[in-house]
Protein backbone atom coordinates (compact mmCIF):
# COMPACT_ATOMS: atom_id res chain seq x y z
CA UNK A 1 0.00 0.00 0.00
CA UNK A 2 1.22 3.13 -0.80
CA UNK A 3 2.11 5.76 1.57
CA UNK A 4 -0.27 8.72 0.93
CA UNK A 5 -3.42 6.54 -0.18
CA UNK A 6 -6.12 7.39 1.53
CA UNK A 7 -8.02 4.85 3.59
CA UNK A 8 -11.18 4.96 5.92
CA UNK A 9 -11.53 5.06 9.23
CA UNK A 10 -14.78 2.50 9.76
CA UNK A 11 -16.86 3.28 12.21
CA UNK A 12 -19.30 0.65 13.88
CA UNK A 13 -21.61 2.68 15.64
CA UNK A 14 -22.20 5.75 18.15
CA UNK A 15 -20.01 4.97 20.99
CA UNK A 16 -21.86 7.90 23.20
CA UNK A 17 -23.41 11.35 23.25
CA UNK A 18 -22.52 14.03 25.47
CA UNK A 19 -24.20 16.82 25.94
CA UNK A 20 -23.53 20.06 28.59
CA UNK A 21 -26.18 19.76 30.76
CA UNK A 22 -26.54 22.34 33.61
CA UNK A 23 -26.71 20.94 37.46
CA UNK A 24 -26.73 17.12 38.32
CA UNK A 25 -30.12 17.19 39.72
CA UNK A 26 -32.04 18.53 36.34
CA UNK A 27 -29.99 16.00 34.20
CA UNK A 28 -30.76 13.13 36.28
CA UNK A 29 -34.82 13.91 36.37
CA UNK A 30 -35.10 14.55 32.40
CA UNK A 31 -33.08 11.52 31.28
CA UNK A 32 -34.08 8.68 34.04
CA UNK A 33 -37.15 10.61 35.30
CA UNK A 34 -38.97 11.78 31.83
CA UNK A 35 -37.37 9.49 29.20
CA UNK A 36 -36.60 6.60 31.59
CA UNK A 37 -32.56 5.65 30.99
CA UNK A 38 -30.92 4.33 33.72
CA UNK A 39 -28.25 6.23 35.66
CA UNK A 40 -25.01 3.76 35.27
CA UNK A 41 -22.08 5.59 35.89
CA UNK A 42 -21.11 8.77 37.69
CA UNK A 43 -17.37 10.68 37.85
CA UNK A 44 -15.46 13.72 37.48
CA UNK A 45 -15.53 14.92 34.18
CA UNK A 46 -11.81 14.23 33.69
CA UNK A 47 -11.33 17.27 31.86
CA UNK A 48 -12.38 19.56 34.20
CA UNK A 49 -12.79 18.50 37.86
CA UNK A 50 -14.95 20.90 38.26
CA UNK A 51 -17.70 19.46 36.61
CA UNK A 52 -19.78 15.74 36.71
CA UNK A 53 -19.95 13.64 34.64
CA UNK A 54 -23.33 11.40 34.94
CA UNK A 55 -23.86 8.15 32.00
CA UNK A 56 -27.22 6.93 30.88
CA UNK A 57 -28.07 3.97 29.15
CA UNK A 58 -30.88 4.79 26.12
CA UNK A 59 -31.79 1.59 25.81
CA UNK A 60 -29.65 0.17 23.63
CA UNK A 61 -26.86 -0.29 25.87
CA UNK A 62 -24.93 2.93 24.22
CA UNK A 63 -24.35 6.07 26.46
CA UNK A 64 -25.98 9.20 26.58
CA UNK A 65 -23.39 11.30 28.91
CA UNK A 66 -23.99 14.57 30.48
CA UNK A 67 -21.77 17.22 32.17
CA UNK A 68 -22.93 19.01 35.16
CA UNK A 69 -21.41 21.69 36.72
CA UNK A 70 -24.07 23.23 39.98
CA UNK A 71 -23.13 26.67 38.91
CA UNK A 72 -25.15 26.38 35.36
CA UNK A 73 -29.09 26.63 35.96
CA UNK A 74 -31.51 25.53 33.73
CA UNK A 75 -31.91 28.00 30.48
CA UNK A 76 -34.98 26.35 27.75
CA UNK A 77 -33.82 28.97 25.54
CA UNK A 78 -33.98 26.93 22.08
CA UNK A 79 -30.17 26.08 21.13
CA UNK A 80 -28.83 27.44 18.49
CA UNK A 81 -29.59 25.80 15.24
CA UNK A 82 -26.24 27.33 13.27
CA UNK A 83 -24.50 25.27 10.90
CA UNK A 84 -22.55 22.40 12.21
CA UNK A 85 -24.81 22.80 15.23
CA UNK A 86 -26.76 19.50 16.59
CA UNK A 87 -30.47 20.20 15.06
CA UNK A 88 -31.88 17.53 17.32
CA UNK A 89 -31.34 14.20 19.53
CA UNK A 90 -33.53 11.23 17.94
CA UNK A 91 -34.23 8.37 20.14
CA UNK A 92 -36.15 5.05 19.63
CA UNK A 93 -39.30 4.52 21.28
CA UNK A 94 -41.37 1.14 20.68
CA UNK A 95 -45.14 1.82 18.76
CA UNK A 96 -46.70 0.53 22.51
CA UNK A 97 -44.17 3.84 23.64
CA UNK A 98 -44.67 6.22 21.09
CA UNK A 99 -48.75 6.61 21.28
CA UNK A 100 -48.54 7.65 24.87
CA UNK A 101 -45.84 9.98 24.36
CA UNK A 102 -48.37 13.26 24.03
CA UNK A 103 -50.18 12.18 26.83
CA UNK A 104 -47.09 12.15 29.57
CA UNK A 105 -45.51 15.22 28.08
CA UNK A 106 -49.16 17.06 28.35
CA UNK A 107 -49.10 15.85 31.94
CA UNK A 108 -45.99 17.62 32.55
CA UNK A 109 -46.89 20.54 30.49
CA UNK A 110 -43.97 20.34 28.01
CA UNK A 111 -45.09 21.67 24.55
CA UNK A 112 -44.71 19.02 21.83
CA UNK A 113 -45.19 18.57 18.18
CA UNK A 114 -47.75 15.53 18.30
CA UNK A 115 -47.06 12.64 16.10
CA UNK A 116 -45.86 13.56 13.07
CA UNK A 117 -45.96 11.30 9.74
CA UNK A 118 -42.34 10.46 8.17
CA UNK A 119 -43.39 7.74 6.00
CA UNK A 120 -41.42 4.95 7.26
CA UNK A 121 -41.56 5.55 10.82
CA UNK A 122 -43.68 8.44 13.80
CA UNK A 123 -41.79 11.00 15.48
CA UNK A 124 -43.00 13.59 18.58
CA UNK A 125 -40.59 16.59 18.86
CA UNK A 126 -40.14 18.86 21.95
CA UNK A 127 -37.28 20.61 23.84
CA UNK A 128 -35.93 19.25 26.89
CA UNK A 129 -35.19 21.41 29.97
CA UNK A 130 -31.70 22.88 28.72
CA UNK A 131 -33.64 24.24 24.74
CA UNK A 132 -32.33 20.86 23.06
CA UNK A 133 -35.00 19.35 20.31
CA UNK A 134 -35.76 15.68 21.16
CA UNK A 135 -37.21 13.45 18.76
CA UNK A 136 -38.36 10.27 19.99
CA UNK A 137 -39.10 7.94 16.91
CA UNK A 138 -40.64 4.60 16.26
CA UNK A 139 -40.29 2.60 13.33
CA UNK A 140 -43.07 0.95 11.57
CA UNK A 141 -41.62 -2.01 11.10
CA UNK A 142 -39.64 -4.62 11.96
CA UNK A 143 -36.32 -6.12 9.90
CA UNK A 144 -36.66 -9.82 8.52
CA UNK A 145 -34.45 -11.89 10.94
CA UNK A 146 -30.77 -11.39 10.08
CA UNK A 147 -31.11 -8.01 8.65
CA UNK A 148 -31.26 -4.54 10.37
CA UNK A 149 -33.23 -1.41 9.83
CA UNK A 150 -30.41 0.29 7.49
CA UNK A 151 -30.84 -2.67 5.07
CA UNK A 152 -34.94 -2.37 5.02
CA UNK A 153 -34.13 1.55 4.72
CA UNK A 154 -32.12 0.87 1.38
CA UNK A 155 -33.71 -1.29 -0.46
CA UNK A 156 -37.30 0.72 0.62
CA UNK A 157 -35.04 3.77 -1.15
CA UNK A 158 -34.15 1.74 -4.52
CA UNK A 159 -37.49 0.49 -4.62
CA UNK A 160 -38.63 4.15 -4.05
CA UNK A 161 -36.10 5.88 -6.37
CA UNK A 162 -37.07 3.30 -9.47
CA UNK A 163 -41.14 4.23 -8.95
CA UNK A 164 -40.38 7.87 -8.81
CA UNK A 165 -41.83 8.52 -5.54
CA UNK A 166 -41.29 11.49 -3.44
CA UNK A 167 -40.35 9.89 -0.08
CA UNK A 168 -40.78 6.47 1.48
CA UNK A 169 -43.54 4.67 2.46
CA UNK A 170 -44.91 1.92 4.13
CA UNK A 171 -46.02 0.13 0.50
CA UNK A 172 -41.88 0.67 -0.16
CA UNK A 173 -41.18 -0.79 3.29
CA UNK A 174 -43.30 -3.81 2.60
CA UNK A 175 -42.07 -4.39 -0.78
CA UNK A 176 -38.20 -4.10 1.15
CA UNK A 177 -39.49 -6.73 3.27
CA UNK A 178 -40.57 -9.46 1.31
CA UNK A 179 -37.75 -8.72 -1.11
CA UNK A 180 -34.90 -9.36 1.94
CA UNK A 181 -36.79 -12.37 3.00
CA UNK A 182 -36.52 -13.93 -0.52
CA UNK A 183 -32.87 -12.93 -0.83
CA UNK A 184 -31.77 -14.32 2.34
CA UNK A 185 -34.16 -16.90 3.99
CA UNK A 186 -34.12 -20.20 1.92
CA UNK A 187 -37.24 -22.09 0.72
CA UNK A 188 -38.00 -25.49 -0.96
CA UNK A 189 -40.51 -23.89 -3.52
CA UNK A 190 -39.12 -23.19 -7.25
CA UNK A 191 -41.84 -20.75 -7.47
CA UNK A 192 -42.02 -18.16 -4.83
CA UNK A 193 -44.37 -15.75 -6.15
CA UNK A 194 -47.38 -14.27 -4.89
CA UNK A 195 -50.53 -17.01 -5.21
CA UNK A 196 -54.31 -16.73 -4.61
CA UNK A 197 -55.46 -20.17 -2.88
CA UNK A 198 -58.91 -18.85 -2.87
Amino acid sequence: MAQNELRKIQTQGVHHITIIGADRQTSIDFWEGVLGMPFIFDQPNLDDPKEGHLYFDPGDGRLITIFTNEDRKPDATPVPEAVGSLHHLALNVSQASFWQVAERLDARGVTHSGPVDRGFMESIYFRDPLGLRIELASYRFEPPEGYRHADVMIEAHRIRSERGDYNIAKEHLADAIELLVARGHQSLSTDRGAKNPY
